[in-house]
């Protein structure tokens, strides 16, 4: 039987791993199977959009928050240049840093919708929630921005919002995953293109569950993991699987795993589900070769970034498992031109987060039309409330219960780690995970008729 990787760690990179709800919507186009990386001609021109009138009565100014020199910098580099890529996609021509933004000569780049310009200016907070207040009060005080889109890290995240509300600026949260982000921290100004963590096992889970039925899951004692292992556990039980074993959960330090997983060993799991988001992944994983884990059962871990799925994957070839965004799955003009510039301009294919990144800059662009250039706050926030706009990904819907961005995710089997471009799968299935409100007591009534706390809002 072959292993079958499945779970999910949003933000987990081998040596850089870190602490990183109603209408119906319609049904998600399938996208064709595939082995070849698609053949877009390059181009350093965007497709001109048909003209849509957009006005401002002043240059609308957006700051974008992200880890550039930081642990999970190489995530910041895929939303900062698929950010700008989808502006320039929106405007029909690229910033007024060039075709290539480099964030490391240039921290502006201006872009003109119709007669609307739009100012982003760029910052790294190194995924250190501190800084990140810093650049976020510097960028609010100074350069008077209108709208926020970040960050990479989930707690860097959650002090974002806070600032965010404080100031009433419309966030756009890109690329963090935890589920409190549109759950216990919501507010009415957060906003993301980023699935949660529900999403990410609700996809893996329908993978998972075809060769699976018993499970145990580990993961960090933090919000982050708890949230995680939550959903995995509900979406995969309502899947048909079972778990074993009470859920055990590590410190985010840890760096001796064995007697997690002697537990793991002795559980009589047939697969066990990882979520991990700090830099033990390593040490969790040579422990469990040494406590016979790898041989006893399959490990889950959902398909993760380019570079990373070399090293971590080379034992796994045949494997099915879920992802968030790979190149080669959506078919459409979007994501062509999305693949054909980050090849043309960057040197590189699209990766894991380059769909939120650019999605992020299509929400702003549909959002100012929305509003007709209006950037005020509680104005800005009406219009992103149910707004829906093609991306990448094809079609993003945000729910105006809460705010979380309902989006294609794929199932892809891995068939090889040698490609050139990293087209490293084949196509099996899209899924369009409808995940359950978790929007606090509090603010329950936001829900109405969709599924509060579980999916079977039980």
């Amino acid at each position: 039987m072959k292993k079958l990787f499945a779970v999910v760690s949003v933000l987990m990179v081998v040596s850089l791993l870190l602490a990183a709800c109603a209408t119906p919507t319609p049904a998600p186009t399938t996208a064709v199977p595939t082995t070849e990386a698609p053949t877009v001609a390059a181009t350093t021109e965007a497709p001109t959009p048909e003209p849509a009138g957009l006005t401002c009565a002043a240059p609308v100014k957006v700051g974008l928050i992200t880890d550039l020199t930081g642990p999970l910098a190489s995530y910041g580099e895929m939303i900062v240049r698929s950010f700008m890529l989808g502006m320039e996609y929106a405007a029909g021509a690229p910033g007024s840093a060039g075709a290539k933004f480099d964030w490391k000569t240039a921290t502006q780049n201006n872009f003109t919708i119709d007669k609307c310009e739009i100012q982003v200016f760029v910052r790294d907070d190194a995924s250190v929630p501190d800084t990140t207040t810093t650049v976020a009060n510097e960028l609010i005080d100074v350069e008077k921005v209108n709208i926020l889109v970040g960050t990479t890290s989930s707690g860097a995240t959650a002090t974002l919002q806070g600032i965010a509300l404080q100031n009433k600026i419309p966030l756009i949260v890109a690329p963090a995953a935890a589920n409190d982000i549109t759950g216990v921290n919501f507010n009415e100004y957060t906003f993301r293109t980023s699935r949660n963590n529900y999403q990410d096992a609700m996809n893996e889970c329908l993978a998972l569950t075809k060769t699976y039925t018993k499970f145990v899951q580990i993961a960090p004692d933090y919000a982050f993991g708890r949230g995680s292992a939550a959903a995995f556990r509900d979406a995969c039980t309502l899947d048909g699987g079972t778990f074993v074993a009470d859920d055990i959960f590590a410190p985010l330090t840890t760096t001796d795993f064995t007697p997690y997983m002697e537990q793991i060993a002795n559980s009589g799991a047939q697969a066990y589900i990882v979520t991990w988001a700090g830099t033990g992944f390593v040490s969790l994983i040579q422990a469990a070769k040494d406590q016979g884990v790898t041989d006893k059962m399959a490990l889950g871990t959902t398909f993760v970034n380019n570079a990373v799925m070399p090293a971590l994957y080379s034992n796994y070839i045949g494997t099915t498992a879920g992802i968030i965004y790979a190149y080669m799955a959506p078919k459409n003009a979007i994501n062509d031109f999305l693949v054909a510039q980050e090849k043309a301009v960057y040197g590189v294919v699209p990766d894991l987060f380059d769909a939120d990144g650019m999605n992020a800059a299509l929400m702003i662009a549909a959002a100012l039309k929305a509003t007709n250039g209006d950037v005020t706050g509680d104005v800005m926030v009406k219009a992103m409330e149910g707004l829906s706009f093609d991306g990448p990904k094809g079609l993003i819907q945000i729910r105006p219960e809460d705010h979380v961005a309902i989006q294609d995710m794929y199932i892809l089997t891995l068939n090889n780690l040698t490609d050139p471009n990293a087209n490293y799968y084949t196509y099996v299935d899209t899924t369009r995970p409808e995940p359950p409100c978790l929007l606090p007591e509090t603010l329950k009534s936001r829900c109405g008729s969709l599924p509060y706390g579980t999916l079977s809002g039980n």
